[in-house]
């Protein structure tokens, strides 16, 4: 065990809140790392490559650290610029591609493994937020090679018939997009109609290209069987089946429950997941253990957003250091 390393606070996850917890920790004269999976600010990385963020850019900053864009609302790129500069330029312990494979507490302290090595910490932080597991149709032929749960760009879905599954932002974007490129779009949404979530300049734009017949959309409809060239789609006038080149199943994601339920954090059991934290301290139910970020908003990961959980940085910190007085 000589190779153990000991730190007042280990964060799990290198988003823009885990960033945030880093500085808060710097600032507080704490000992801390984080450990990441993927590279920096992970799922940021792996959003379309020319999304533009909802929220403007000086509701994006971390600790008063000005986020300068070119227009108010700033686009993926200049996100990841922002949260690369205010990193490196504090210097923050962020150790990249190091995945953690266990957690447990004995006596007050958390041992980590990770896939690289073994850690001890007196608390320790889940920002972790919730791209990672997709929120899967359960429909045959969904483990296609032609279907995915994200979408990069639209340039790849030039000149095909292409399925987009959902009415979210995320959905929205992928449809205009793809069309624009020359893709042949079709929605197929659960819902009435185009959700109320969508990014108010770009609600009326779908809402146009739908009424025009540009791109074709089916509501309160579901996707029923995915097949090598063709899709079939459950409608309120029965079912539809349709030529398919791609499917784009942009459905949500969810945070790692399991990994929560290992770490010993209570969740609720009315299929919301909600896990047990204090609202002020944003301590779970074992103490020592926090949470951060969207994470904290279980199935309902509109709850909490980057602008509206910054804070819980501070919220932690402040109270291991009111611990330690």
């Amino acid at each position: 065990m000589g190779n153990v390393r000991y730190y007042d606070v280990l964060i799990i996850g290198a988003g823009p809140i885990g960033i945030a917890c880093a500085l808060e920790c710097k600032k507080a004269n704490l000992s801390y790392v984080v450990l990441e999976k993927g590279t920096l600010v992970n799922s940021l990385y792996n959003y379309p490559l020319d999304m533009t963020f909802f929220s403007t850019s000086e509701k994006l900053e971390i600790d008063d650290i000005p986020f300068m864009s070119v227009n108010p609302k700033p686009k993926r790129i200049e996100a990841l610029e922002y949260y690369r500069r205010v990193a490196t330029g504090n210097n923050l312990h962020i150790r990249l591609f190091e995945k953690v494979l266990s957690v447990e507490k004995n006596e007050g302290v958390f041992t980590i493994l990770s896939e690289k090595t073994t850690y001890k910490a007196t608390h320790l932080i889940v920002a972790t937020g919730f791209y990672d597991i997709p929120k899967l149709l359960n429909v045959s032929g969904e483990n296609l090679p032609k279907v995915s749960h994200y979408y990069k760009e639209a340039h790849f879905y030039t000149m095909q018939k292409v399925i987009v599954v959902g009415a979210s932002n995320s959905a929205v974007d992928a449809a205009l997009e793809i069309w624009r490129k020359g893709g042949e779009v079709t929605m197929v949404v659960r819902g009435k109609g185009i959700g109320d979530r969508v990014k108010y300049w770009v609600k009326p734009d779908i809402e146009n290209r739908i009424a025009e017949g540009s791109i074709k959309a089916y509501f309160e409809s579901e996707l029923e069987e995915i097949k090598e060239n063709e899709v079939t789609i459950s409608t309120q006038k029965g079912k539809v089946t349709l030529p398919n080149n791609y499917v784009i199943a942009l459905t949500g994601y969810r945070p790692n429950f399991e990994f929560l339920e290992k770490l010993g954090v209570k969740l609720s059991k009315d299929g919301k997941y909600y896990p047990t934290y204090n609202e002020q301290t944003m301590e779970t139910n074992l103490p020592g253990l926090y949470l951060a970020g969207v994470i904290c908003g279980g199935m309902d990961t509109h709850l909490w957003f980057i602008e509206n959980s910054v804070i819980h940085a501070k919220q932690i910190v402040n109270h291991i250091v009111s611990k330690n007085i």
